[in-house]
């Protein structure tokens, strides 16, 4: 089974199949490399530092309601470490509990908090320093203070989303934790690092 994980993600970077190995096949393959990004990602890791939070909605074009709470959608919650790590968590909501839980869970105090003014992050100067930026009133930088990094990580995102032509809602959060895994390690070699992580090495009898 290792040859075969080794053999499919390496022609699926290349987009070119030099096998006959089925569709099926295939499919059944990324889901184990999904499962296994998706119970690395598990971990219990805090960010510190200068950090960007946000929320955004994936999903395809409905009619009926648009803009949070719109039906079809999936609200995704994200912490980005400026010049390194982002984590992303599906949410039910963005109340002010479910983000606060969150943001106890995996950052640390003291952190410097870069977020746009939605009210659940209003206390976030009890955690350590807190910037706002206004996007309610159309301000997107102002110094050092922008979410832009997060949002860099959300057009990234989606563009990977689109070219899977639509996920299925239970199984969107390993695509999203496949998405995250690739956007952590863009500069690293993800092949070697999903060989090291489901190729374990057989005990000598």
């Amino acid at each position: 089974m290792s040859s075969l994980l080794v053999l499919a993600w390496s022609s699926c970077i290349q987009n070119t199949f030099y096998t006959e190995i089925s569709l099926k096949t295939i499919e059944h393959v990324f889901r184990i490399f999904r499962e296994a990004i998706y119970d690395s990602s598990m971990i219990n890791l805090r960010l510190s530092g200068k950090l960007e939070l946000d929320e955004a909605m994936f999903g395809g074009h409905r009619k009926g309601k648009r803009g949070w709470g719109a039906e079809g959608k999936t609200l995704v919650f994200g912490i980005y470490k400026r010049n390194g790590h982002v984590m992303t968590f599906p949410v039910p909501d963005r109340k002010y509990d479910t983000l606060m839980e969150l943001i106890k869970k995996h950052t640390r105090k003291g952190s410097l908090y870069y977020t746009n003014d939605y009210t659940a992050y209003a206390s976030l100067i009890m955690r350590g320093k807190h910037k706002v930026v206004s996007h309610g009133m159309d301000e997107y930088v102002r110094g050092d203070a922008h979410i832009n990094g997060m949002e860099g990580f959300w057009s990234y995102a989606k563009t990977w989303m689109y070219h899977y032509r639509g996920v299925p809602k239970q199984y969107f959060h390993p695509y999203l934790k496949e998405i995250e895994f690739r956007f952590n390690n863009r500069n690293k070699n993800i092949f070697e690092m999903l060989v090291k992580m489901l190729v374990k090495p057989v005990p000598n009898e």
